[in-house]
């Protein structure tokens, strides 16, 4: 227990606030239904280009992101953003990394309705990974910006992990692979234009 309150306390703030949210929100929902079911997670404002455009429920473009297909779901974003997220925050300040967390979470379920209503092939879609992508996308930008590494990893280790994680949604069913591109470009992006005028140090 000791052990656990020292992690949280070096925890930063707003990045913690987000995991704990996502943990309480699978919590609540699972105790008056099935989080692993579509109809229920679609109840409950999961992401649905039909719904989002036509119905102009566009709030499920930030309830989606706070939603997930079960623990194993939630688990395998939230140990990725425990980490980077707080990498994150630490460099670019708490309003900047909300800014980018969210934004490209936005982002990149904006694509998905877009990549849905293109094909005319529309699923029900929920989780934080285009949040976690943006982050990704992000780190990637002030890596690149510091011609070097930050706090351990490299541009390359980056580039690398996102790659992978792209091409592992597209050889996996199930996967809104729109969401991931599309969080990853705006988080580069974000990370840039709010960026830009600043002079170098430390942060980005």
């Amino acid at each position: 227990m000791e052990e656990l309150k020292r992690f949280l306390k070096t925890r930063q703030p707003f990045n913690l606030v987000i995991v704990m949210i996502n943990f309480a929100v699978l919590l609540a929902l699972s105790f008056i239904g099935n989080v692993e079911s579509a109809d229920f997670m679609l109840k409950h404002g999961a992401n649905y280009a039909p719904l989002v455009t036509a119905g102009r429920e566009y709030y499920r473009l930030v309830t989606s992101m706070f939603l997930h297909f079960g623990f194993d779901h939630l688990v395998n974003n939230m140990l990725i953003l425990l980490f980077l997220g707080d990498v994150l925050e630490r460099l670019g300040g708490k309003f900047r990394y909300l800014l980018i967390y969210l934004g490209g979470g936005i982002a990149g379920n904006i694509l998905s309705v877009a990549w849905d209503m293109g094909t005319g092939r529309y699923a029900v879609s929920a989780g934080a990974s285009g949040a976690v992508f943006a982050v990704i996308g992000a780190l990637i930008f002030v890596v690149l910006r510091s011609k070097g590494r930050i706090e351990g990893m490299t541009g390359q280790r980056l580039i690398f992990m996102a790659a992978l994680s792209v091409l592992e949604g597209f050889t996996s069913s199930g996967v809104d692979n729109s969401a991931h591109i599309g969080g990853l470009a705006a988080g580069f992006l974000l990370a840039l234009l709010t960026n830009t005028g600043r002079k170098r140090d430390r942060s980005f």
